[in-house]
């Protein structure tokens, strides 16, 4: 064991836990001043939902009325590592922690090397503890522990020749795994009972220990491959955190903080600044978000909720801040000062945007004696790329922008090479009824990729909406004409999910298209599929559940050939939500995540004559590179052989 590794490990206490009886303590104003004059401070540097972005995501403002062209570009891993270096040196007493969602969903230069190089450069950037988040799941329970543990991934039986590049772990061709710890709390092992790794892990400051409580949403399993849950149990956030109260107090710990991988919004429109709390993050209905409802149901033993999943940025706590608006006026930003928690007071609540844009600054004030939490003081910070402090600091400490610049030499060549052109912007933001300009581009694809009868014989394909990942087929720079790389497709695709042609007869079809809206076949929210050419249906706003989609219509299409041609009369499979036959049967494509029920499309397990397809990336790659790279025309989603939009939403 390395020596660094070595003290890491004797600077934390780590405990798995089990569950245990509420408990409710007391609160520090009962304390006594007893014991040393001065209160022992801690700080906690918080971020959440990186994503193995090693790189700049973009540019991200203060808040909503900073223009565009005035935003400074942040991220990139080597000015998280000075940022958090900065942080850590006013403060001896501080701690590196996540809110998940570290892994998965990741840009080409950690997806094709497994996330090694996103956990090689967290660990360069000091996290200690990290909950565990949805995406932590995509490749399943076995990955995630070697994540954790390191060695190489096995392919067919051999090391995988895009595992153990080493290069920022000890040696090449070695992968030293995370020197954080996940937790998972919530996350239960059905065969042994017990978490799958630990739930909680304890820091201690002068004597006075802080635990911190690991978890995911319990939503985890609808939303990532049946395979990537196969074999746990999530359990109920505010239940789980609720019962390790009593452990936690046994050992002495009087200050515990919850890293969850579930959020909310700020919903006003305000200002919108990261340090705010617009709406308290209640629904636009007034309903509790979902971490207001976990933060109203935990117990009062908890001093600070990190969150993540959301990808926003927001500050629930006592502090306020002042920000200017277009004009440069100021522009005062009141906040609430916590969300309430099962007693009524007010817990401060943070979450930190996504893809490294952020990092939480916690100050976090313990009684000298009792060791309770006397205050608690966040603010989020950009990670200002722009900031010539932090240059400097980089420049003393290349360490992390090597190991960056290292895996991007590796994944260049591949990343830059132009698959096709577009000519015009392919974004993944939906209509009101539900289409996204790229999820067209995507189901096309998949119902190129399974069309020819020897791969499927499909005649339609559905793409789930939250796989068509941001930004869509995008240029930065606004111009077009756009030659699309394949890093760019991956981006917009980077599950590596491969395809599914089933048979489904029009009863299932009509009930697939219900299952797309809350409350029917136990469907927990709205998740409207992309279609492919050729199919059209329209689905009403105000009918009840299951009985929304009013018209069917397939007019056979073949998208083998660019552009495509209709190869068949229109077939009115459901007629004012009548179906017309209700056993013909349809050759239908989804992906593997769709097909196991993923996102709650249940109905597709009763799916029939199934046959595996390419991978999702490679059927996109296939139908930009054939049919619309030079010489040959681009895609020109307005063409009427496009048929856009297939979608319509009525009153």
């Amino acid at each position: 064991m390395s020596k660094h590794r070595f003290s890491l490990l004797c600077a934390l206490t780590m405990v798995a836990a089990g569950i245990g009886p509420m408990y409710t303590p007391a609160h520090a104003q009962n304390d006594d001043h007893r014991g040393p004059p001065e209160p022992i401070k801690v700080k906690i540097i918080g971020f959440n939902d990186y994503h193995g972005n090693l790189q700049s995501p973009g540019t991200f403002g203060v808040n909503t009325v900073v223009p565009a062209a005035q935003r400074p570009a942040v991220g990139g891993a080597e000015y998280l590592a000075a940022y958090v270096a900065r942080l850590k040196s006013q403060n001896v007493n501080s701690v590196v922690v996540g809110a998940g969602d570290f892994i998965g969903a990741s840009p080409l230069i950690s997806a094709l090397f497994f996330d090694e190089p996103a956990v090689e450069t967290l660990n360069r950037i000091g996290v200690e503890f990290n909950a565990v988040g949805n995406h932590e799941f995509d490749k399943g329970s076995a990955e995630l522990r070697r994540l954790q543990n390191g060695g190489c991934k096995i392919t067919n039986g051999v090391p995988d020749p895009n595992s153990c590049k080493g290069l920022g772990s000890n040696a090449p061709g070695t992968f030293d795994g995370a020197r954080f710890k996940w937790l998972s709390a919530n996350v239960f092992e059905t065969a042994t009972g017990r978490t799958l790794l630990p739930a909680y892990g304890i820091k201690s400051f002068q004597g006075a220990k802080v635990a911190f409580i690991g978890m995911t949403l319990k939503g985890t399993p609808g939303i990532v491959t049946p395979t990537g849950v196969a074999g746990l149990e999530f359990r109920d956030e505010a239940q789980t955190v609720n019962a390790l109260v009593p452990r936690l107090r046994a050992q002495g710990v009087k200050a515990i903080v919850v890293l969850v991988h579930q959020g909310g919004f700020q919903t006003s429109p305000n200002v919108g600044d990261i340090n705010g709390c617009d709406g308290n993050l209640k629904n636009a209905d007034g309903t509790d978000s979902d971490i207001a409802s976990i933060v109203k149901n935990l117990d009062d033993a908890v001093d600070l909720v990190i969150s993540g999943h959301t990808h926003a940025a927001y500050n629930c706590s006592a502090n306020t801040l002042d920000v200017k608006n277009a004009s440069g006026a100021a522009v005062s930003t009141p906040r609430p000062t916590g969300l309430p928690n099962s007693v009524g007071r007010l817990v401060p609540v943070t979450s930190a945007s996504a893809f490294g844009r952020i990092l939480t600054d916690i100050d976090i004030t313990l009684h000298p004696r009792s060791h309770k939490v006397l205050s608690v003081s966040p603010t989020n910070r950009l990670v200002d790329r722009t900031d010539v402090a932090i240059n400097n600091a980089i420049a003393a400490d290349p360490s992390v922008k090597n190991v960056v610049a290292s895996y991007n030499a590796l994944v260049s060549p591949l990343a830059n090479q132009v698959i096709g052109t577009i000519t015009t912007a392919l974004p993944n933001t939906a209509n009101a009824a539900g289409e996204m300009p790229a999820g067209s581009l995507i189901a096309d694809a998949q119902l190129q990729a399974t069309q020819p009868a020897a791969l499927g014989g499909a005649v339609m394909a559905f793409m789930n909406a939250g796989g068509v990942r941001s930004p869509g087929f995008v240029n930065a720079a606004g111009t077009y004409p756009y030659n699309v790389t394949y890093g760019n497709a991956f981006t917009v695709q980077p599950f590596g999910n491969s395809l599914v042609t089933m048979t489904l007869t029009a009863q299932q079809l009509k009930d697939l298209l219900e299952q797309q809206f809350t409350g029917c076949k136990g469907q927990t929210a709205q998740r409207v599929m992309q279609a492919s050419n050729g199919l059209k249906y329209a689905w009403s706003a105000s009918a009840p559940a299951c009985s929304k989609i009013t018209n069917v219509t397939l007019t056979p299409t073949d998208v083998t050939v660019t552009p495509p041609v209709v190869s068949g009369p229109a077939d009115n499979i459901v007629v004012n939500g009548v179906v017309q036959n209700p056993t013909r049967t349809y050759r239908v494509t989804v992906n593997n995540f769709m097909a196991t029920g993923g996102d709650g499309f249940t109905v597709l397990l009763g799916g029939t004559n199934t046959l595996g397809g390419a991978q999702d990336i490679d059927a996109l790659t296939a139908y930009l590179s054939g049919g619309y790279k030079a010489p040959k025309a681009a895609y020109d989603p307005s063409l009427p052989a496009m048929a856009i939009p297939r979608i319509t939403v009525l009153p």
